[in-house]
């Protein structure tokens, strides 16, 4: 988040820091709409994970979503558990800064929730976003259904064929089911609501995302 080059390959389990069994230690609520942080959630609710970038930012886009029960921002995607957010920017511990979307599918698609995804940050850039570099900063989403798999997959297609007509290259964005997220520290959570004036360093590419407009990724 402040402009530091890190590592740009994720080490492998024996390599990454060992970390720790205890977790860290987080705010009960969400500090702007007051919801449940960690559930329970309602009924019908999905979760979904994204990373683009520094999840400051990348927090409050989502949490400004009719339809988005509660966000939260952690560590995903590598071999250290419980990590601290120091060990994450460390590059040591294969983590990418993520954020947790629950969302009422009823209220909010998640074709749009996609949408927002792709065309606030650039997915062509592997272990960067802009000026803040290293294995934390990669782009990701995290899926926790095979319903959910199916429809990223139809998104990143479209979007790249969107990507490729404007001249632009290949998505990096790593896509799998969820590996174990890891909640970041409680100054973390919900940052920007906290800090208004602190740093979102997220720039999109300027290609819309087709997704959910009737266009086909064919």
């Amino acid at each position: 988040m402040f402009f530091k080059s890190k590592p740009t390959s994720i080490p492998s389990a024996a390599e990454a820091l060992p970390g720790r069994d205890t977790q860290m230690p987080v705010a009960a609520t969400h500090f702007v709409n007051g919801e449940a942080l960690k559930g329970p959630y309602p009924e019908g609710a999905e979760t979904i994970y994204v990373a683009l970038g520094c999840f400051w930012g990348a927090e409050r886009l989502f949490w400004e979503i009719p339809g988005v029960i509660v966000t939260a921002v952690g560590y995903q995607g590598g071999s250290t558990p419980n990590p601290s957010y120091d060990e994450t920017c460390s590059g040591k511990t294969g983590h990418t800064e993520a954020v947790k979307v629950v969302f009422d599918p009823a209220k909010v698609s998640l074709d749009s929730l996609l949408k927002t995804f792709w065309e606030e940050h650039d997915p062509t850039q592997g272990m960067r976003q802009g000026n803040d570099v290293g294995t934390q900063y990669r782009s990701a989403i995290y899926t926790t259904t095979d319903a959910q798999a199916e429809i990223v997959d139809q998104s990143r297609a479209a979007y790249q064929k969107a990507l490729s007509a404007k001249g632009l290259g290949a998505i990096t964005t790593e896509i799998r089911p969820a590996p174990e997220f890891y909640y970041a520290e409680t100054y973390h959570q919900q940052y920007l609501a906290k800090n208004p004036a602190g740093y979102c360093g997220l720039q999109g590419t300027g290609v819309s995302c087709p997704i959910g407009l009737g266009v086909s990724a064919a």
